[in-house]
């Protein structure tokens, strides 16, 4: 338990490290470090070869680096918008949703609506806070879709891939469908000393570091007891944002978050959860 409560602090504790990025980068240009760097520490560590994509696993590499770029771009567009607890709140629903469809119970009705309730009053004015920006919504519930299909597509890669070599190709094609969206944001600023650095802290506490202890954790506890421990992912996300970016929740958001843990602690229990239900890039 304690491996996945330290990657989840380490992962969340990279993100709010990134938004200081957003400045100099923009959230675009983050990302795009994010994932090109970590993209470079796998490919270093598992050196895939291009000989192991065939044409029968080319549609699932591209199908998961396209997942996992996308929902890394959503996300921070989410994080540039909206404090970084009630974002990875919202970015919860995708597998929560997905979750209770595979379960197939009568008891995801249930899970499904009280994380709705949730997510309204995420979407409501907290006190003194004023209504979230809509815009921040609406990526963070994009970004939710995404981390749903990446789960689907990581399951198809382990599949095709020898250990974790899919998820390295899959990073190498989410730092390009990044590229120009992050060249773009960021300019000859992506090329300064200080962000470089900055960003390859950011790959490792979000990739690398949180990806071994996961996988560690995962030989000692059973799937349910990982799934559960993973859905808390919100309130260390909150936590963090609260130490580090000074980014305070009224009653109403706190509200709000614990009834999609609620939902998604429930829909686990009730459901078969996906073994991989976060992905290295939180």
């Amino acid at each position: 338990m304690a491996l996945v409560a330290t990657a989840a602090l380490i992962t969340q504790t990279g993100a709010a490290v990134a938004v200081g990025l957003f400045g100099e980068v923009g959230a675009l240009g983050a990302v795009f470090l994010r994932l090109a760097l970590a993209a470079a520490v796998l490919c270093v560590v598992v050196r895939p070869s291009p000989s192991i994509v065939t044409r029968a696993n080319m549609g699932v590499v591209l199908g998961f680096g396209v997942a996992l770029g996308a929902m890394n771009m959503l996300i921070y567009q989410a994080i540039a918008r909206l404090p970084l607890g009630v974002a990875v709140t919202i970015e919860l629903l995708g597998p929560l949703l997905l979750s209770v469809v595979i379960s197939r119970r009568p008891a995801w009705a249930v899970w499904a609506l009280l994380a709705l309730a949730g997510v309204v009053l995420l979407s409501g004015a907290g006190p003194g806070t004023g209504a979230p920006d809509p815009a921040g919504v609406l990526f963070a519930l994009a970004a939710a879709g995404m981390w749903a299909l990446y789960i689907m597509m990581s399951r198809q890669a382990g599949r095709s891939f020898e250990g974790i070599r899919g998820l390295a190709l899959a990073m190498v094609i989410g730092a390009v469908l990044a590229a120009p969206f992050g060249i773009g944001s960021g300019g000859a600023a992506l090329l300064h000393p200080r962000v470089l650095l900055v960003g390859l802290a950011v790959a490792l506490m979000s990739s690398a570091v949180p990806y071994a202890l996961e996988l560690l954790a995962l030989r000692r506890l059973p799937a349910e007891t990982f799934s559960i421990l993973v859905s808390l992912a919100p309130a260390v996300a909150a936590l963090v944002g609260w130490v580090i970016l000074g980014q305070a929740m009224g009653p109403v958001e706190v509200g709000g978050m614990a009834l999609v843990i609620v939902a998604s602690v429930g829909a686990v229990r009730s459901g078969r959860p996906p073994a991989a239900s976060r992905p290295p890039l939180g």
